[in-house]
C-alpha cells in the first residue's frame, strides 16, 4: 500500500472572462503517492500546468482542498506557502529562472541558505555533491550565460533538490531542450526517482512520459484516465513507448 503525499478533493480553478467564468479545473480528485514518478498529460489547454500549480500552492485553487500532512494548502497564507516551497517542495520549470549574476554553484546554494534549519557548510557540501551527480562540477564557477541549455536545466534541478524536498514538481522541464539534452535531464530525473525522490511532472512529450511510473491524463479540467507502469528500464524502453502511445491513442491524444 502506497503512502499518499498529496490528496486533492473537489479541486476547482476558474477565472473571470468577458463577464463570465472560465472553468479550468472541475471538481478534480487525485492522490499523489510517495516514491512515484507521476506524469500529467493532456492536450493544450486541458489544465495540466494549472493542476500542478494548484497542487503545489503556486496558484490558489478557487474551491476544494489539497491536503499535505493533514493541512489544506488552499487555506494557507503566503508565509506558510513560502515556508512549504523552501522546504518540502522543489520546483523545476521549462525556463530555468537562474540568477544571471550568480555562478552555477551559487544558484544551487541560494535556496539552501534560505533554509534556516541547515548551516552553510552543510549546504555547500550538498551542493558539491549535486554538482557531481548532475555532471556539472566542471562549470560550477560559470555564469548561466556561459552554459548550455541542458547544463542550465541540470543546475535548476540541483537547485530544486538542494533542500531534499518531499515532492519535486516539474513543469515541462525538457520543453526548451534539444533531444540530447532532453535525454540527459530525463535520465537525471529517473535516477533521482530511483533513489526515492517523489516527482510530479507535466509534459506534452510522450517519450518523456515513458519515464513515469504513473501517468494521469487530463481533459477539460478532469482526470479521465490513469495508467500505472513498472519502473523504467532502458532495456524495455521501446515496448514501454509502444504501450504508452497505444494508451494515448485510445484517448484520442
Amino acid at each position: 500500500m502506497k503512502n499518499t503525499i498529496l490528496s486533492a478533493k473537489g479541486l476547482c480553478k476558474s477565472f473571470a472572462h468577458n463577464g463570465g467564468q472560465v472553468h479550468i479545473l472541475q471538481n478534480m480528485d487525485v492522490d499523489i503517492y510517495e516514491g512515484d514518478f507521476t506524469v500529467i498529460m493532456g492536450a493544450s489547454g486541458s489544465g495540466k500546468s494549472t493542476t500542478l500549480y494548484a497542487l503545489s500552492g503556486m496558484d490558489r485553487a478557487t474551491a476544494g482542498e489539497v491536503l499535505y500532512k493533514g493541512e489544506n494548502i488552499v487555506k494557507m497564507n503566503e508565509k506558510q506557502l513560502a515556508f512549504l516551497r523552501h522546504g518540502d517542495f522543489g520546483f523545476v520549470f521549462q525556463q530555468m529562472h537562474l540568477v544571471s549574476t550568480l555562478s552555477i554553484f551559487e544558484n544551487i546554494t541560494v535556496p539552501g541558505y534560505l533554509n534556516t534549519h541547515k548551516d552553510a557548510k552543510a549546504i555547500d557540501a550538498r551542493a558539491m555533491e549535486l554538482l557531481k551527480t548532475m555532471g556539472i562540477d566542471h562549470i560550477r564557477s560559470h555564469l548561466p550565460s556561459q552554459c548550455s541549455g541542458g547544463e542550465q536545466q541540470r543546475c535548476a534541478i540541483a537547485r530544486a533538490v538542494i533542500n531534499e524536498p518531499v515532492l519535486l514538481f516539474a513543469d515541462e522541464p525538457t520543453g526548451a531542450l534539444n533531444r540530447r539534452n532532453t535525454t540527459e535531464v530525463l535520465d537525471l530525473l529517473t535516477e533521482l526517482n530511483r533513489k526515492g525522490q517523489s516527482i510530479l511532472m507535466v509534459t506534452h512529450d510522450a517519450k518523456a512520459a515513458c519515464r513515469a511510473s504513473r501517468i494521469l491524463y487530463i481533459e477539460d479540467g478532469k482526470i479521465v484516465s490513469d495508467l500505472d507502469l513498472p519502473s523504467y528500464t532502458k532495456e524495455e524502453e521501446k515496448s514501454r513507448e509502444t504501450q504508452v502511445n497505444a494508451w494515448l491513442a485510445s484517448l484520442s491524444w
